[in-house]
């Protein structure tokens, strides 16, 4: 494996899209109604979105690649904040995924090693998440990344209102 992660600009708006579509696809399609999927994905998943996402001064989108080929991504944002979330100078992971092939092959430790760095070279002084409560695979991983329990909040998924838990970790 010949990784490498870097910051992704607006001209990868197009195959971002198509990565963030298939990933969240293949993460949550089993555990949800299809129109719910459907809404979700038409609303937040567009190339003219990720270009729109990839020009916000106030979002981070880091790809992950192997040999070239799209492995994963984060997206880190400044923003609201649960008052749930009491660290310091807080910036959220708004999508943290990898692709299924690379699953368990040490993309994902890397990318959120890249994740807090590029956090902190940004002021964070915490990272935050919401994650659904029935992604048991992703709250694993988080709690070994040093993620705690900081609450829960509500994610709508097209019409179905779903319980994330809210973890947050400190920055060194």
């Amino acid at each position: 494996m010949s990784l490498t992660i870097h910051r992704a600009v607006p001209s990868d708006a197009a195959w971002l899209a198509q990565l963030a579509e298939r990933t969240f696809r293949e993460t949550y399609s089993a555990h949800n109604a299809a129109e719910d999927m459907e809404s979700y994905v038409a609303a937040h998943f567009g190339a003219d979105r990720q270009a729109a996402e990839l020009r916000d001064a106030g979002k981070l989108t880091l790809v992950a690649e192997d040999d070239g080929q799209a492995a994963g991504y984060v997206q880190l944002a400044s923003g609201e904040v649960p008052a749930s979330v009491a660290g310091a100078a807080p910036m959220e992971v708004t999508r943290f995924y990898v692709e299924r092939p690379w699953h368990g092959r040490g993309v994902a430790q890397h990318l959120m090693a890249a994740a807090r760095a590029a956090a902190a070279a940004e002021g964070a002084r915490t990272l935050w998440l919401g994650v659904w409560e029935r992604n048991e695979r992703a709250i694993a991983f988080y709690r070994k990344c040093g993620f705690r329990d900081a609450g829960t909040h509500v994610f709508t998924l097209g019409r179905d209102r779903q319980r994330d838990l809210v973890l947050e970790r400190p920055l060194p």
